[in-house]
């Protein structure tokens, strides 16, 4: 199974999250199609945007899917993150060693980015859910993340037993931290959601107190807290709340080496071409040589033209060929390993391509309104096929790793910085009459659209989903969805 999440990352990127289910127990196939719809106007082409650029405003994160416990499931001591993680702390404690260490830092950083992922999700089932089960839902969170809390924070006691406690607080601090921040985080999230659906009052007071002991716990712990009027002490909690998170996620990141792809079916096409003009070269020579005889000027002329023509025809070859490998190879490979063992790899490519070579369901599902269309006969959009290929082996990936996961995301950001280069200015002006009849000049935004449609191939099943971006010159407005 393949899902999709989409936001803006910032005011000039765009992120696509794809998660890669793999059900099958050996090799699991992904293919990720994506033809990007790009304004005439932009002058975005083959010409003025090349191959490097585009892999340039891309970046890629490849990690494990976030293993799933709900908060309740997470506090139970039965359960694997709490029993992986005091089982660490006891083999630690009673055989302390550099491997121990590490295995105990690894289950510090997986309970915590389980409880993030386990928070956030429970957030977003407060939001979604209705206003009768807002308050149960909320006050059960509010219970669970004490609780949670509270037990992670015993190891701080625990570690107290041994000898190396000095070589080891440094984790639990970062862990402590962390968890405490993304409590803040959500906790706040929920407050503004339940303001604006008139819920708060009955809950304001537990959330308040919940946060004014994690506020006062930061301050005891000597962890950065939120000043008002503080921007020196703002700045640095931002930093700090930044590297923590990039930190305690590292454990789910996997290590991806990329190389060129096809090198040696390149290399041989280019070495056809190169044949197939010497050929035509050694012709001409033996020819006019076999009819006018040697050191004749006839056959200078002829070794001059062959000459000539020779590495035209080599260029020409090269350029059939490399269109040839367009459509069957790949532009780049990406290795993806655990710990230096290969559990798969992930393909791309990108191509120019004119708009009839897009597949009738693609264009249908671009469905331009019939200005567009009518334009489009004059100055047709730009049209990028970017393609992608996974194959993960979900033996190995269980072989590699204490917890089971149900497979590998994605992150992919999208710069589009150079798509608003040659822009118009962001707004035009407008004229309107006011209340007294009296024109007036008001400011209207210019903007353009991106459109991306993609193209889900797994396990014999093919689905299609389109997304629209609107943006001009002072960056991205919104991104969405269109059904």
């Amino acid at each position: 199974m393949i899902s999709v999440n989409h936001k803006i990352h910032d005011s000039f990127t765009v992120e696509f999250k794809f998660g890669f289910n793999c059900y099958k127990q050996d090799q699991n196939l992904f293919a990720v199609n994506t033809w990007i719809f790009i304004p005439y106007s932009l002058d975005i082409n083959s010409l003025t945007y090349h191959k490097s650029q585009f892999y340039k405003d891309l970046r890629s994160n490849i990690r494990f899917i976030t293993p799933v416990f709900s908060l309740s499931k997470l506090k139970d001591s039965t359960n694997q993150p709490l029993t992986l993680l005091n089982s660490a702390i006891e083999l630690t404690i009673s055989s302390y060693s550099p491997k121990m260490v590490d295995n105990l830092e690894y289950n510090i950083k997986m309970f915590c980015a389980i409880y993030k992922s386990s928070l956030r999700n429970e957030a977003i089932k407060i939001k979604q859910s209705d206003k009768g089960n807002k308050k149960n839902l909320t006050e059960k969170l509010i219970k669970d993340c004490k609780e949670i809390l509270l037990e992670f924070r015993e190891i701080y006691n625990k570690i107290a037993l041994s000898s190396q406690k000095d070589q080891l607080i440094n984790y639990i601090h970062f862990g402590d931290e962390f968890l405490s921040n993304v409590t803040q985080k959500q906790l706040f999230r929920i407050t503004n959601h339940l303001t604006e659906e008139s819920v708060l009052p009955n809950l304001y007071s537990d959330i308040l107190a919940l946060l004014t002991d994690e506020i006062e716990y930061r301050k005891t712990m000597g962890f950065e807290v939120a000043v008002e009027g503080c921007p020196k002490e703002n700045r640095q909690l931002v930093f700090k709340s930044g590297s923590l998170k990039k930190y305690i996620e590292s454990e789910l990141f996997l290590k991806t080496t990329k190389r060129k792809d096809a090198i040696f079916m390149e290399q041989l096409y280019f070495s056809i071409a190169a044949g197939i003009s010497m050929i035509f070269a050694t012709t001409i020579a033996f020819t006019f040589q076999t009819k006018f005889g040697n050191l004749t000027i006839p056959l200078f002329i002829a070794l001059v033209f062959s000459y000539m023509l020779k590495d035209r025809i080599k260029d020409l070859g090269r350029f059939y060929f490399a269109h040839r490998l367009k459509s069957k190879y790949f532009d780049n490979r990406t290795d993806i390993a655990i710990n230096q063992i290969k559990i798969g790899w992930m393909k791309e490519a990108f191509d120019f391509i004119d708009q009839s070579k897009a597949p009738k369901k693609v264009t249908q599902i671009r469905d331009r309104t019939p200005i567009l269309e009518a334009n489009n006969r004059y100055a047709q959009e730009t049209t990028i096929l970017y393609r992608k290929l996974y194959q993960i082996d979900r033996a190995l990936m269980d072989l590699n790793s204490e917890y089971r996961v149900s497979g590998i995301n994605e992150i992919l950001r999208f710069n589009l910085w150079s798509y608003m280069q040659k822009m118009d200015d962001p707004y035009v002006p407008l004229y309107v009459l006011d209340k007294t009849n009296q024109y007036k000049e008001i400011n209207g935004s210019k903007i353009y659209y991106l459109n991306f449609i993609m193209q889900f191939k797994y396990n014999g099943t093919i689905f299609y989903k389109r997304f629209r971006v609107i943006f001009n010159r002072s960056g991205i407005k919104e991104i969405e969805e269109i059904l």
